[in-house]
């Protein structure tokens, strides 16, 4: 056999890993709405628990940790709550901005962090309610940092069939509506990482990223719920030996489940057994920590066959971290808060009411008045992991470019990161009456502004290190 060899390994790093978790179960009688038909503000029960769950990263014990929060909450609407989050958690962990990336699930049975909202019903629990968020976080981090030991962070590519296109045209008016287009494809690529503890190979955490709107449930349901990510969870974590699984929300601005809008529990649970399954079967196919496939030469039978065996091989351990403004154009038809708060005094529809409120908020956040909007991107690099997270809600269009522009890195594209404002869409959306589109604060054209601005953060961002090792497989990693 040939000595001449061509290697192939998932994207890795290597570094000091730390794992925690706190029950984030709101008080009872905390304002819970997030669907204007809703009749209900505050939810009756529970159906699962919701989570935080901390991951800390560093290269070592030296350097200032990356702190990566999954929590079970649908947004921050309007700044406050966002704010007094970050805050507190920078504050009393002593982190810098750029290493905080709180990733929200989105899930839309959860209960209100906006400050704002403590004139609903249950309002006054809310600002309570967030002040102990924050103080989970900063525990589970501790905690995290505490535990931390060297571990190998790889991320794997699966699919799953769970998430469809949700924008559909409307067979009785020149519009597109909210819900399931079987005429449509859907990006289904779910990016799982296993931490695996370098002494020993045990699996210490999981991560699995994948878009798709936790909105199975709507506003019939009644109970405080993750959503699909509950059960995915319980999937996940019986395959892991109980090591903690975070979920991280992708860009599933256009992406949803099929059957969604019920009062169910049940079909959510069955969501999130299809996308565990799935987050399983990558788990199931990836490669052992610390190994490498390579190819070992050729030997000739009735084919030529290429002979590929294991090899150890240490993950790289760069790390690096930065948060990137970005200027989006907003749109020159949004209200200020005076009249929207003007057009609130006058409407007496509950519905309507609602989506007011959620404008105003949203243009509290934007800064409505001015031409832009500065919104944050947060891009971390670990070994050949690249992590973006924002605070907006973009279409998959985000990840899908960012992955083939970067195909030897594993991309794991987050949208409802520290902070939420707006969808981005992409600029033919804004012609069909779409209402993301119409939701939007920012002007057509600001998805692909915004992928140019942080592909080309990302490229200079990789100029300044050393590439991985080159991989066999020329069509990706997320094609795999």
């Amino acid at each position: 056999m040939s000595s001449k060899s061509i290697a192939w390994s998932e994207p890795r790093f290597s570094g000091l890993v730390g794992v925690a978790r706190r029950d984030i179960t709101p008080p009872p009688g905390i304002y819970a709405r997030n669907w204007g038909a809703a009749a209900h503000d505050i939810a009756d029960g529970v159906h699962k628990p919701l989570l935080c769950t901390v991951l800390t990263i560093r290269a070592d014990a030296s350097e200032t940790p990356l702190v990566l929060v999954a929590i079970d909450a649908t947004w921050f609407r309007g700044p406050e709550g966002a704010l007094l989050i970050r805050e507190q958690v920078c504050r009393e962990l002593g982190v810098h901005s750029s290493a905080l990336m709180i990733s929200l699930s989105h899930t839309h049975s959860g209960p209100s962090l906006s400050p704002a909202e403590v004139h609903k019903p249950g309002g006054t629990l809310i600002k309570p309610y967030v002040e102990r968020v924050g103080s989970m976080i900063v525990e589970a981090a501790r905690e995290a940092l505490d535990s931390e030991c060297s571990a190998e962070l790889r991320f794997a590519s699966g699919r799953c069939g769970l998430a469809a296109d949700r924008d559909l045209p409307d067979p009785l008016a020149p519009r597109l509506v909210c819900g399931f287009n079987p005429g449509a494809p859907a990006d289904d690529v779910c990016l799982v990482g296993r931490v695996s503890r370098s002494s020993d190979g045990v699996t210490l955490a999981t991560l699995v990223n994948y878009a798709c709107h936790p909105t199975t449930l709507g506003a019939a349901n009644r109970l405080i719920s993750p959503d699909f990510i509950g059960a995915m969870r319980e999937i996940v974590e019986a395959h892991s030996n109980g090591a903690p699984c975070l979920f991280l929300q992708g860009a599933s601005g256009e992406l949803a489940p099929r059957l969604q809008y019920t009062g169910h529990t049940s079909i959510a649970d069955a969501h999130g057994r299809e996308l565990g399954h799935a987050a399983v079967a990558a788990l199931e196919g990836m490669l052992a920590p610390g190994k490498m496939l390579a190819m070992e030469g050729v030997v000739e039978s009735g084919a030529p066959l290429a002979m590929w065996g294991l090899r150890d091989q240490q993950a790289s351990a760069v790390v690096r971290a930065i948060e990137l403004p970005v200027e989006l154009p907003l749109k020159q038809s949004l209200r200020g808060e005076a009249q929207i708060v003007d057009e609130m005094s006058r409407c007496e529809d509950r519905a309507a009411k609602e989506r007011l409120h959620r404008e105003l908020l949203v243009a509290r956040t934007v800064g409505a008045g001015g031409e832009t909007s500065c919104r944050s991107v947060w891009i971390w690099r670990l070994g050949d992991i690249l992590l973006v997270g924002h605070s907006d809600e973009a279409y998959s269009q985000l990840q899908r470019q960012l992955r083939a522009a970067f195909p030897d890195f594993g991309v794991v594209v987050m949208n409802v990161v520290n902070g939420w404002g707006g969808y981005i869409c992409p600029a033919a959306r804004y012609e069909q009456r779409v209402y993301q589109a119409q939701q939007s604060p920012y002007a057509s054209g600001c998805l692909e502004l915004f992928v140019d601005r942080v592909s080309w953060t990302i490229t200079e961002l990789l100029g300044a290190d050393p590439m991985p090792e080159p991989v066999a497989a020329s069509q990706g990693f997320a094609g795999r």
